[in-house]
């Protein structure tokens, strides 16, 4: 039985956790703060942490610099912060994984198995994806094509850092525009479109037949390595 320590300071969603969690084998352990999170990481020994950013005395990025100070258990931040650059900043604070809110209850399980399943192993959390000349470097958030830098536009950025960090993954358009552009977007596919041909412009060989970035017709896209 792996054991999860859950940081949320809603009482409902962290009991909702903790049901669905110990129905599905889990032991769980809760802290609705930053402070009590840190003792319990320290004294209860978590295989994964599950982490709310916005907690009530000190941001979770804190809690994520807290623990990345002593420890590398798995992080998996569950946030309603939406932009991109909360994510970014989790992530390369140490933080292993990151669902926005509101979430699928299967998906969050399945993240939290395969994070506790890469630490088990010693299997490391990718942070340069290479595909063809391409090379991603998401803890730098620099990309260079055949040795040469590739200049993104913030939301460029995001878009292929969503798709890196599910590389060879189909990732649907309403998670990339609900993840990069915001709540409420989820029905601006137009925007993918130009965002995508935009890419293309400047990372493949031949935009009009893509190799790396690729398009599941009504679907959404995928970084191909």
């Amino acid at each position: 039985m792996s054991k999860v320590l859950v940081i949320d300071d809603e009482p409902a969603l962290a009991r909702a956790l903790t049901i669905n969690l110990r129905a599905h084998g889990w032991e769980v352990v809760t802290a609705a703060d930053g402070r009590s999170a840190l003792d319990a990481a320290a004294t209860e020994h978590p295989d994964v942490v599950v982490l709310d950013l916005g907690l009530p005395d000190m941001d979770g990025t804190e809690v994520i610099a807290g623990l990345r100070g002593w420890t590398s258990v798995p992080i998996v931040v569950l946030s309603a912060r939406q932009h991109g650059e909360d994510k970014i900043e989790a992530l390369d604070l140490g933080a292993d994984d990151y669902i926005t809110k509101p979430f699928a209850m299967n998906e969050l399980m399945a993240r939290l198995r395969a994070a506790v399943r890469r630490a088990a192993t010693g299997e490391p959390t990718a942070t340069e994806i290479v595909a063809g000349e391409l090379v991603i470097d998401l803890a730098r958030k620099r990309v260079t094509r055949a040795g040469g830098e590739v200049r993104l536009t913030p939301t460029e950025w995001g878009f292929l850092e969503l798709l890196a960090r599910h590389v060879g993954k189909l990732v649907s358009r309403e998670q990339l525009l609900r993840e990069v552009w915001g709540p409420g977007y989820e029905h601006e596919h137009g925007y993918l479109r130009v965002y995508a041909a935009g890419l293309r412009r400047k990372l493949e060989d031949d935009p009009a037949h893509p190799r790396h970035l690729v398009t599941s017709s009504g679907l959404g896209y995928t970084l191909v390595p």
